[in-house]
């Protein structure tokens, strides 16, 4: 069944979002709340009704003797903090945008710093019950990201009646440098996952002081996309934040197949000592002293999170797949056009070949689906199957090992709609990440040539979003019914032009994928 709204209605949608743009309403009032450590300020928009507290510090700056070690709670403060400006983003190298992201997707060139621990709270007025929460992980590819981008923004969703948290977490090789002498020092016998632990202190800090906001401590979920989906999968194979939050959004990642990029300890260590003799630093004493931009320039490879035996005592696939994972309710999807692949094989034989090689007698499974009989189906089979291998058989796994344990309500999307664009933009289709805006009612962060559908399809997003973070099910007035997920209906829903159930379409595409990879998963 297909499910449109009437013109007038997209009219009416876009007309609203429209005026929010054009008419912003000046923020006057400044609030004050308690917190465990002291007193803060924020900025209440009179509009809309919402509060904002940006930067109040979750930790100790992980600075100087605490660079490299797991963060330290934040130290009380006497005076009242004004916490109106977001703290700087975690140190990277300079951001700007690239590819398919605009500005809107990025964060600001500065400021940022090592001192990054910082976290922001958009709420609503208290009421007589408290609200759900929303804890939002930013993607970044461990390496970059933080909690300033644009369309991250948690004003939108807090005024349809949840408190959202965002905050910082190291990343690069200042959140997941392991190095034997840290190994040794840690009390663990484990070194590497200090963002993972970033992330569970800040789930911790929810924990202590959101009832101060109005939000519910207990009615916590954690949501990400891109490298913040596959810290989902891992802070849900995590002992350390077992009932920390009872619900989990996972957009475009997983780490549930295990050969996707984690690593051992030892092996991650070898990185580290790398790093350590490109410094010439003999001690860790002298690799904590060294500039912050010295240790960016001496990064070899890339950073992620590791089977540490600490934070992650086993692969986050095996932890599934044995379902000892933390067992809450799961939304999660991926977009049509998550990879753009800049130079692919333009002959049907170079496709075909490459798929065989690939996939064996599979291939033509794959060659069918996507009807590769010429240039042009070519070149779209090759950008399908990036995403597919990329992100899909990802979070296709992620929500079939977790459907299957019973009782517990699994919810998968797809996302299509080609996002529109100007110039350049107008060419990447439903790239990744682009689903974000439309999902946290951020639009107005966009300089895009936005129509009606657009305005309709972040209204049915967001409020689906809402409705999961509030019931734990993603259902609402005015959309068609948004099936559960298992492994005999394979059931989506479709997030284009026209918002509609499904069987999901790729299933076969997906399950030769996933035989095909070096770690078999149930």
């Amino acid at each position: 069944m297909k499910f449109t709204l009437p013109l007038y209605g997209l009219l009416l949608c876009a007309a609203i979002t429209i005026s929010f743009v054009q008419e912003p309403i000046p923020v006057v009032e400044k609030p004050v709340v308690k917190i465990k450590t002291g007193l803060i300020s924020g900025v209440t928009n009179p509009g809309t009704g919402v509060s904002s507290y940006k930067g109040i510090p979750y930790a100790q700056a992980p600075i100087g003797d605490l660079r490299w070690r797991a963060p330290q709670p934040a130290k009380p403060w006497q005076d009242l903090k004004v916490c109106d400006a977001f703290g700087p983003s975690p140190y990277q190298n300079k951001p700007g945008p690239f590819s398919m992201w605009s500005q809107e997707f990025i964060i600001p060139e500065q400021p940022i710093n090592e001192d990054c621990l910082y976290l922001n709270v958009w709420a609503a007025a208290k009421g007589k019950k408290p609200k759900p929460v929303l804890v939002w992980i930013y993607g970044g590819g461990f390496g970059s990201g933080g909690a300033n981008v644009p369309v991250y923004d948690g004003e939108a969703l807090a005024a349809k009646g949840i408190v959202f948290v965002s905050f910082n977490y190291r990343v690069g090789v200042f959140g997941f440098m392991a190095h034997p002498a840290l190994s040794a020092e840690s009390g663990h016998q484990a070194s590497g996952n200090y963002g993972l632990m970033d992330q569970i202190a800040a789930l911790r800090w929810v924990k202590d002081n959101i009832a101060a906001f109005g939000g519910d401590p207990d009615q916590v979920t954690v949501a990400g996309q891109s490298a913040g989906s596959m810290s989902v999968s891992c802070l849900m194979a995590a002992p350390a934040a077992k009932k920390m939050f009872s619900k989990a959004i996972a957009e475009s990642g997983s780490y549930v197949l295990n050969h996707n990029g984690i690593e051992d300890l030892r092996t991650a260590e070898q990185q580290g000592l790398a790093i350590a003799e490109k410094l010439q630093a003999k001690t860790l004493a002298e690799l904590r002293a060294a500039p912050a931009s010295a240790v960016q320039r001496s990064v070899v490879g890339n950073f992620k999170p590791i089977v540490d035996g600490y934070i992650l005592p086993e692969a986050v696939g095996d932890c599934f797949a044995a379902g000892r994972q933390h067992q809450v309710p799961l939304l999660t999807g991926w977009n049509a056009d998550e990879i753009y692949v800049a130079e692919p094989i333009k002959t049907v034989q170079g496709v075909q070949e490459k798929l065989k090689k690939q996939y064996g007698d599979k291939a033509e499974i794959l060659l069918n689906y996507y009807h590769v009989t010429d240039e042009s189906s070519a070149i779209y089979a090759q950008r399908q199957l990036a995403t597919a291998e990329r992100y899909g058989m990802q979070n296709f796994t992620l929500a079939n090992l977790q459907s299957k344990i019973p009782g517990l309500p699994v919810y998968v999307y797809r996302f299509y709609r080609k996002v529109p664009g100007n110039g350049e933009y107008a060419k990447f289709g439903a790239f990744h990440t682009s689903e974000v805006p439309y999902a946290y009612h951020n639009l107005r962060f966009s300089d895009r040539p936005w129509q009606a559908i657009d305005y309709n399809l972040e209204k049915q997003m967001s409020d689906s979003w809402i409705n999961f973070i509030v019931n734990a099910d993603p259902n609402h007035q005015g959309m068609a019914k948004w099936g559960k997920y298992d492994q005999k209906n394979y059931q989506v829903m479709v997030f284009d032009e026209e918002i509609q159930p499904a069987a999901l379409a790729e299933k076969e595409v997906l399950q030769v994928i996933v035989a095909a990879q070096t770690v078999k998963v149930p």
